[in-house]
């Protein structure tokens, strides 16, 4: 009976470490095969006026109980009496294949959002009241095709986010404003820029927009989202942006996607230089050691809870505009994407910087 479980122990260590193969060297194939949803977007109505007046409408917001954008790792806290308003996009967290965008009352996308809150959005908590709706998501599979259903499926998650800010504004009053979003999220904020703060007096409320996670092309996106990118590191009214990846890198699933694209102002975004904000810096380019990184969240094995780690991570801009740490680091588990790409760590990776440059630029905010 011993030796026949070892047996099947040695079965299973193989298919492992096929499935890790597999993976490493044919992830994205793999992923888009199927995690791309087989059959057409169904059209969703548009959000009802008065549908984010509704407190169940948010993940988070400054009256929630259970608010989880007020976590905080030990020795942190937020602020008693936030002086700006941050309205917050959470990325994507709906992985099903059956349909295009993800139902409000959808358990496992609400909880994976609540999830990201805690390890991104609570970088902001120390100098503002956090805003992040629900959202009609478009699901992961979205972001791996061209059909047409998936730009469907992102215009219509796009009307729910816009619906959502036009309430929260009308909530903030008239403090100052910190927009931040990741992956998808960080795509609609993108597009917010452009529809609602460029050209209009909001903007010279915005002490600055974190649009991390997707890629901002400097020429052909930049010049029609109403801020320039942040110059220096107590800068504002400006946008900030990075991607991480370890060494070595393989952004080719971002770059043949966004090559492929036209930027805002209408030009090609092909062979374009990306934003690339360093934020252990603040400023653009160049590279810090890990020496410079306040603390990394490393989670726990089952992402409820995360210890913060100095020195840990260093980072530099590379290439066309990515963000490249270094050797993989051992605590990120199985979230790593293929490419050596730490997407899901976007903020995490730098949380301690990330709180810290809000709190250095809201402090530089003048009305």
């Amino acid at each position: 009976m011993a030796r026949k479980f070892l047996y099947v122990v040695a079965v299973l260590i193989v298919l492992v470490l096929a499935a890790a193969f597999a993976y490493r060297f044919y992830g994205v194939q793999l992923m888009r095969q199927f995690m791309v949803p087989g059959g057409e977007a169904v059209a969703l109505p548009p959000p009802d006026r008065a549908a984010y007046a509704r407190p169940d409408m948010w993940i988070a917001r400054p009256d929630k109980p259970g608010n989880p954008a007020l976590w905080t790792p030990a020795g942190y806290q937020p602020a008693s009496t936030p002086r700006a308003a941050v309205f917050f996009i959470h990325p994507t967290s709906f992985l099903d294949t059956q349909t295009w965008n993800a139902p409000l009352d959808n358990e496992d996308a609400n909880n994976r959002a609540a999830l990201f809150l805690r390890g991104q959005a609570s970088a902001f908590n120390s100098v503002g009241a956090i805003w992040a709706p629900r959202y009609r998501q478009a699901t992961f599979g979205a972001f791996l095709t061209s059909k047409a259903s998936a730009g469907k499926a992102l215009d219509f998650a796009y009307r729910d986010v816009l619906a959502a800010f036009d309430q929260f504004v009308g909530e903030a009053g008239d403090r100052p404003i910190v927009l931040a979003g990741h992956s998808q999220g960080a795509l609609h904020l993108s597009r917010l820029l452009v529809d609602r703060v460029a050209g209009k007096p909001i903007a010279k409320r915005i002490v600055a927009a974190y649009v991390v996670g997707w890629p901002v092309s400097v020429t052909a996106d930049l010049p029609r989202m109403g801020l320039p990118a942040c110059a220096g590191p107590d800068e504002t009214g400006c946008i900030l942006s990075w991607q991480s990846f370890s060494e070595p890198a393989d952004p080719s699933l971002i770059v043949d996607t966004f090559d492929a694209t036209t930027g805002f102002t209408g030009a090609a975004r092909r062979g374009t230089l990306m934003v690339c904000t360093n934020p252990l810096t603040g400023v653009p380019g160049g590279a810090a050691g890990a020496e410079a990184n306040l603390g990394t969240l490393i989670p726990d094995a089952n992402f409820q809870s995360a210890e913060l780690v100095t020195g840990r991570v260093p980072a530099r801009c590379e290439g066309r505009g990515f963000l490249t740490i270094g050797d993989s680091p051992p605590d990120f588990g199985q979230y790593v994407l293929p490419g050596n790409n730490y997407h899901v760590f976007d903020y995490s990776l730098f949380w301690a910087n990330v709180r810290k440059d809000a709190e250095r630029r809201l402090a530089a905010y003048k009305p």
